[in-house]
C-alpha cells in the first residue's frame, strides 16, 4: 500500500499543475490556484504515510541530523511521507508563483517552462522566478517614476 500511495501522490497534484501550465489565462485556473485547499488530497496521503512512522518522523524533525533523517527515509512510510510533503509544498509554491506571474503580467510562455522546472527541481525554479520577479518589479518602478 505504501508504494501505491507514493505513486499516487504526484497524480493528486498534477491536475493543478496542468491548469497553471496549459490553461493559465482561464479564469477557473486563477480561482483554483488561489485556494490552499488544493493540497488537501496530498496531505491526506502524507497523514496516512506519516502516522505509522510518527516516532521516527518526530525524532528526525525534533533533533535533526543526517543520520536520523537517513533512518526515516530508509523506511518506506518515511520516504513516502517526505515525498508527499515535498509535493504539497511544491504545489503551494507553484500556485504562489502562478498568482504572482498573473499580477505581474508575465507571459505564459515564460511561466509554463518555469513551472515545469519548479515541479522537477523547485529550488531552481524558485530562484529563477524570484530573479524574473525582481526584474519585473524594478521595471515597473522605473516606469512609474
Amino acid at each position: 500500500m505504501t508504494g501505491a500511495l507514493f505513486e499516487i501522490t504526484f497524480y493528486l497534484a498534477a491536475p493543478f499543475w496542468l491548469l497553471m501550465i496549459f490553461a493559465p489565462t482561464w479564469s477557473g485556473t486563477a480561482r483554483v490556484a488561489a485556494s490552499p485547499l488544493t493540497v488537501l488530497p496530498v496531505l491526506a496521503v502524507y497523514t496516512v504515510l506519516a502516522v505509522p512512522v510518527f516516532p521516527e518522523l518526530w525524532t528526525a524533525v525534533s533533533s535533526p541530523d543526517i543520520d536520523t533523517f537517513r533512518d526515516l527515509t530508509a523506511l518506506a512510510g518515511g520516504a513516502g511521507a517526505v515525498w508527499a510533503q515535498v509535493i504539497a509544498w511544491d504545489l503551494l509554491l507553484g500556485q504562489w508563483m502562478y498568482l504572482q506571474s498573473r499580477k505581474l503580467g508575465l507571459p505564459p510562455l515564460l511561466m509554463g517552462p518555469l513551472l515545469v522546472l519548479t515541479i522537477l527541481l523547485s529550488p531552481f525554479g524558485l530562484l529563477i522566478f524570484l530573479a524574473v520577479r525582481t526584474v519585473r518589479l524594478r521595471r515597473r518602478e522605473t516606469l512609474a517614476a
